[in-house]
């Protein structure tokens, strides 16, 4: 859907964005999923208005105090891709250009261990910032908030390791000030793998004000100057680490105090009793002292975190939703799609094409053939020369010529296509038009009732229109009919 780059997910703060139950790319950005994210681009307020509902309460995710009243809702863009839409308060950004840019460079960014952005609006008074669906939730909720499981300890190694390399690849972006990184800010995708929130990389407010937690968590050099630096992202980092080691928000003082007397223990989540070894707990316990700090120069950098906790890992073979207990919920594709069905399944309208100017008429031969049985008259030979510019105009791929004559065909006809019907939609898909191709759709069914064909333009269509749970009903009533041909052509 769109143009592509990479994967992200949302991460959020009390007082920002906390979203619940959506995906990830690969280690250091490379290539490979990341063509799966749009590029970055400015919506228009209509757009999103019409993906949260309304801006709709009940597509709330996380909505922020007083003190920074921003909201993150849930968002379904056209053609069915889910999406956080944050919203800003109107005193954040009164300068709409200074936010544009800014979450054009933010935008840029695409890394599998990010909720990449990939998009705002700046209309009136409005400021919203457009970021890949992250479905499980937070770290927080996953650590602090936990229904059945805690959180077990490779997947808390996995979470240091990950983060650390979205904050390294931020770095190496020249994207070294991260605000407020803290638990809510590290959401989980559909695989389960945690991302960094792209949303952090945007200061909050014109005010400065970074740190919306308890300042009893906020790096010393804030505290005293009000100002954020790069190192300051290396101690909010090993705040997270003990979040991480305790399962509870343990203000860095008094950790760093049970460091110093050997009281490791006293730190560490009674509920991951035999998870680790003692070795492993020490070594992150010692990074986490050594991220906090008080003086920023004696803070390591986002190189030595990743050298440091690579290591602990040992179960990297093990994917994140089944060290997490997460039930995935994979798009369950029928068995059995022919290549047309799987072409739309895919929205590959270019495939789509190719494969109905392939099959012709074929599946209606004994509609067609009435022509020749009629009386030759001047209507009869302006119908077929109809349908001959059309079927040119189709192949041509000259959609809006094609619409053109196959509607005159529609009209002249007394016998209804549904060939016709199916290529006209296509025409109007590739036209931007998925309402009529839909209607196109129906109409081949009326038809040819059992028609593989029809379902599958319909799923299609409901794709576009961002219906994707009737579209994925549609491509299980085409793969049926499929199915029931190929044991009528086979019995």
């Amino acid at each position: 859907m769109g143009c592509f780059h990479s994967k992200t997910t949302n991460v959020q703060s009390p007082d920002e964005e906390s979203l619940p139950a959506d995906k990830p790319d690969l280690p250091n950005g490379d290539a490979g999923e990341q063509d799966q994210v749009p590029a970055f681009k400015e919506y228009g307020l209509a757009e999103l208005r019409a993906a949260t509902k309304g801006f709709s309460p009940e597509m709330i995710v996380s909505e922020s105090g007083e003190k920074a009243p921003n909201v993150v809702y849930r968002g379904n863009l056209d053609g069915g891709r889910l999406v956080a839409v944050k919203r800003f308060s109107k005193q954040s950004w009164p300068d709409a250009q200074q936010f544009v840019t800014e979450a054009a460079g933010v935008g840029k960014l695409r890394h599998t261990r990010l909720v990449n952005l990939i998009g705002c609006c700046a209309e009136g008074d409005e400021r919203l910032l457009v970021a890949e669906f992250m479905p499980n939730d937070t770290l927080s909720k996953h650590l602090f908030h936990w229904d059945k499981h805690p959180l077990p300890w490779q997947m808390r190694v996995r979470v240091a390791f990950y983060i650390a390399q979205a904050l390294d690849h931020c770095n190496t972006e020249n994207r070294r000030i991260y605000h407020d990184l803290n638990a809510y800010r590290v959401l989980f995708d559909e695989d389960g793998d945690p991302r960094l929130s792209s949303f952090g990389l945007i200061k909050n407010s014109r005010d400065g004000k970074s740190y919306s937690t308890n300042l009893a968590y906020t790096p010393p050099e804030f505290m005293r100057t009000g100002m954020v630096i790069p190192e300051s992202v290396i101690y909010s980092y090993g705040t997270i680490l003990l979040d991480l080691l305790s399962g509870k928000h343990i203000p860095p003082s008094h950790a760093l105090d049970l460091i110093r007397g050997k009281n490791m223990l006293l730190i560490m989540d009674s509920s991951l009793e035999g998870q680790y070894a003692n070795e492993d707990a020490t070594k992150l316990v010692e990074l986490a002292s050594k991220c906090l700090q008080f003086e920023a120069r004696d803070r390591p950098n986002s190189k030595f975190l990743l050298s440091s906790v690579e290591p602990l890992q040992t179960q990297k073979e093990v994917p994140s939703h089944v060290l997490m207990g997460i039930t995935k919920a994979p798009q369950v594709l029928p068995t059995m799609l022919s290549p047309l069905g799987k072409a739309c399944a895919k929205m590959d309208l270019t495939a789509v094409h190719d494969i109905l100017l392939k099959t012709g008429y074929k599946d209606e031969e004994g509609a067609e053939n009435e022509l020749s049985f009629q009386e030759w008259t001047q209507q009869v030979q302006e119908m077929l020369n109809t349908k001959k510019f059309g079927d040119i105009a189709f192949r041509d791929k000259d959609f809006k010529s094609a619409i053109e004559y196959y509607s005159k065909l529609v009209a002249m006809m007394s016998v209804p296509s549904a060939t016709v019907f199916a290529r006209r939609g296509l025409s109007y898909l590739m036209s931007g038009q998925p309402e009529l191709a839909l209607r196109d759709a129906m109409q081949a069914q009326v038809c040819m009732p059992e028609w593989p064909t029809a379902f599958y333009l319909q799923a299609l269509a409901l794709s576009k229109l961002g219906m994707e749970t009737d579209a994925q009903d549609m491509l299980n009533d085409g793969a049926a009919f499929e199915a029931k041909r190929q044991n009528g052509w086979h019995g």
